[in-house]
């Protein structure tokens, strides 16, 4: 993800922020905590300064020096409840916890129990967790998810080999599971596009699959690539499309003026900025 960033960042920097309406009803998907309880304040000072007003936000624990690595399920599961333990604090956060796959049936225990604390998103990233998505215990930890009603949300920036394929496999193996593609395949985003055709073989496609566009939207709002990307959008299907920022890397502000640079309509927009997310996480 660094790779994408760094350009994002560049391209970025010089952005306007983009003012919100308060009247608007705007989710925020992607919020890493690397600093804790520090980060929230830190991304609620942003919002203020950039006169954002949100509805909510989903937030996930690991990040930066803290991967969530195989074979140390209690700090993994230490982590998770103080996750919870926040969002409780907090009005509005959706909190995203983890387990890593390798670790076989004590990730998937793991996921049962948050699960009964309420836990909707799962989030699993294959370049930082270091593991292989064709690996079958991803296949089991999935599976088991999308049994408890558990979305799983994915890194897909397009830095680790076929990326995109294996996670379009993996969804197809389990058309139970509802996935989130975060990044949308970052500038592979041109593959999803497949989910145009996939939609129309017989028995094949659930139609399981979502995406959030943090990150890929800053980089292809006003660039040569902006009208495939809307293109793509559009054949993913509007309605599986989500917002996040990625904080705190790129700013929420940064992300919306990206989405109206898209050229979408107003109720497409609206449909990413929340109703999509309400609808696939039951948000309120």
């Amino acid at each position: 993800m660094k790779s994408l960033l760094l350009i994002v960042a560049l391209l970025s920097a010089a952005a306007p922020a983009a003012p919100a309406s308060a009247a608007e009803n705007i989710f925020d998907l992607h919020v890493h905590l690397h600093d804790g309880e520090a980060s929230i304040r830190q991304y609620q000072q942003q919002l203020e300064a950039d006169k954002v007003v949100i509805t909510g936000f989903g937030a996930m624990w690991f990040g930066g020096g803290n991967q969530a690595p195989a074979g140390q399920i209690a700090a993994t599961r230490a982590h998770n409840d103080e996750l919870l333990a926040m969002a409780s604090r907090h009005p509005g956060m959706l909190p995203i916890a983890t387990v890593h796959p390798y670790d076989g049936r004590e990730a998937v225990a793991e996921l049962e129990r948050i699960a009964g604390r309420g836990i909707k998103v799962l989030k699993l990233h294959p370049h930082t967790q270091k593991f292989e998505v064709p690996d079958p215990r991803v296949g089991a930890l999935v599976k088991r998810a999308g049994e408890l009603n558990v979305v799983v949300l994915f890194d897909n920036a397009g830095i680790v080999p076929d990326d995109c394929e294996n996670l379009f496999n993996l969804a197809v193996n389990n058309p139970k599971t509802k996935f989130i593609f975060a990044h949308m395949g970052g500038l592979n985003f041109r593959f999803w596009n497949i989910i145009a055709l996939a939609r129309t073989a017989e028995n094949f496609f659930a139609d399981n699959v979502y995406f959030d566009i943090s990150g890929t939207s800053v980089l292809a709002a006003g660039s040569p690539l902006q009208q495939e990307f809307v293109w793509t959008i559009h054949n993913v299907g509007v309605d599986h499309v989500l917002l996040g920022s990625d904080f705190p890397q790129i700013s929420l502000a940064q992300t919306l003026a990206a989405l109206d640079k898209l050229g979408l309509t107003e109720s497409e927009k609206s449909g990413i900025r929340f109703g999509n997310a309400s609808k696939l996480l039951g948000l309120k």
